[in-house]
Parts: C-alpha cells; structure tokens; sequence
C-alpha cells in the first residue's frame, strides 16, 4: 500500500524543482522530506531520485509514479465535489489569487457581485505574482487563479491543473501628450525607435511581451529606466522620460499629461483562469467564470 502522504512529498518536489524547496512549502525540514521519499522508495522497491550535480532529479521510475499520482489526486478532488454536489447554491469560502492588475479590473468587482447575489459565498482575495498563484493551487490554498500565460507556466497539458482563456489584454503605446503622436489613432512602433523606453523589470513577465513587439517592429528598445508598477511607468512618462507599451486593464493615475496610442500588429497578453483539475465544477467556482466572463467581455476598450 502507497502512503498517500510521501506520495504528495514527491509530488511537491516534482511541482517546486527540489527538495529544500517543497520541504519549505510542506512545513517540513529538509532531511524530514528526504526520509518520506526515501521510506516510499524502500516500500516501492525502485529509486526515485538521483543525482544531478549539486541536487538531484527525479527517475523514470518516479515520473512514472507521479502521472498515477496525479490522477489520483484528481479523483480525489471529483470525490469531494460529487460529495457536494447535491448542495447545489454557491456557499462558502473561495478562495481567489490573481496578478495586481487582475485583482483590481477582475476579482474585486467579481467579489462585489458574488456577495450581493450569493450571501452564502465568501470570497477571499490574494494578490500574487503568476508563479504563486500556480503554488497555491497545487497546496490547495487557491480555488481559483487568474493567470497571465508565461513560457514558465506548467504547460496546458498539465495534469494538476485546469487552464482556460479569459481574455487578450492589448498594449498600448503610452506617451506624454505634447509627443507627435499622442494625437494618432494607431502607431507602428518603428515610429518610436530611436526613443528612450520605459520598460517593466527584467523578471516581470510583461517584460518580454515589450521586447518582442519592438522586435517585431524591427528594433530593440534603448530601455533607459525601469519600472515594476504601471503607475510609476506612467509617471515617468508625464515627465518626458521616454515612451512605454502598458496593457489596457492597467489603470493608471488620472489626469496625468500622457496618452494611450493603440499599437499596429496589436501587441497583447493572455490572461487565463486556473484551477486545480477539476475544480471547475464546484459551484461557487462556477458562479465565480461567469462573473468574470461577463467582466472580461467589457473590461478591454
């Protein structure tokens, strides 16, 4: 018999990449982490990691283990909701993540709405980078995630988790209002070249959807200053610092002397709902997608 309990340690390391990591994330020690993979191992009869380098990696053997672990923990998730589903009426806490941009445009009004027409429902909002969100779905912190779609996100694929489209947040050119082309209806970004750019943080996962539009246009951006909030992009905008591509859900400080100019080849994000496989079908998961549908469909103008 499988101890259900070092199976999830090795899940852990598996979804965190090492052992130091999904021990931190279980609460346990390091060596207390190592001896459950170890002891599930010994009643297993095969490795399941070995060395690699300075840590180590998981065997076939182990991957193997994992794809029925998986689906183990999936049914388990069906069990719990065909269990539920006779209730029926949304009721309960639900527990929600998104990015910053997400929680203010999306789960707060999605929040609002639910507690006026489902009182038995209560939302719980967190606000957390992509990476997070994925983390608190995988230790069942998280019913439900709103997600930008990353090259690091787990692939849609992936076993543990249920990822659908939401909406394509374009970017805009955003530029001091006394620039030439505050006054357009739509800019090719070759036009911006050989300006200075304000550009997202090297580990944001914007900042990659700007260097690939310029590269698309042709050109790499001269990125003379940094920013990690849109707001404080924008202000440095207003001030004539240099031009910026901001995703239209971000709200930015109002009456500030700047311009949002549509962008030719429209440059956009994707951002997805996510939840745990399965968990799509609980009904306050499903009172929560409609609302945030409805939301979607008017949210980028």
């Amino acid at each position: 018999m499988i101890d259900l309990r070092r199976l999830h340690v090795l899940r852990a390391v598996s979804h965190y990449g090492t052992v130091t990591a999904a021990a931190r994330a279980l609460h346990f020690t390091p060596s207390a982490a190592s001896q459950q993979i170890r002891s599930l191992a010994r009643d297993l009869g095969v490795d399941l990691l070995e060395p690699q380098g300075r840590g180590v990696r998981l065997t076939p053997a182990a991957e193997s283990l994992l794809a029925h672990a998986d689906a183990i923990e999936a049914r388990w998730d069906e069990a719990e909701l065909d269990l539920r589903a006779g209730e029926g009426v949304p009721s309960g806490p639900l527990r929600v993540a998104g990015l910053s941009v997400a929680v203010a445009v999306l789960l707060a009004p999605m929040a609002a709405r639910l507690r006026e027409r489902h009182p038995r429902l209560s939302v719980l909002i967190r606000e957390v980078e992509v990476v997070e969100s994925f983390d608190l779905l995988f230790e069942g912190e998280a019913d439900l995630a709103v997600v930008e779609a990353t090259p690091a996100n787990p692939p849609a694929a992936d076993a543990r988790f249920d990822q659908r489209p939401l909406l394509d947040d374009p970017f805009d050119l955003v530029v001091q209002e006394s620039h030439p082309l505050a006054g357009r209806d739509g800019v090719d970004l070759a036009d911006v070249a050989q300006e200075p750019w304000i550009a997202p943080m090297a580990d944001s996962p914007c900042r990659t959807h700007v260097i690939s539009a310029c590269g698309a246009a042709g050109f790499t951006p001269d990125v003379v200053h940094l920013a990690r909030d849109w707001n404080v992009t924008a202000h440095l905008v207003a001030h004539g610092l240099g031009v910026a591509l901001v995703p239209r859900l971000a709200r930015l400080t109002p009456r500030l002397p700047i311009v949002r100019v549509p962008c030719a080849g429209r440059p956009h994000r994707k951002l997805l709902t996510c939840t745990r496989r399965g968990g799509h079908r609980r009904p306050a998961v499903v009172a929560a997608m409609e609302e945030l549908r409805t939301l979607a469909a008017t949210a980028v103008v």
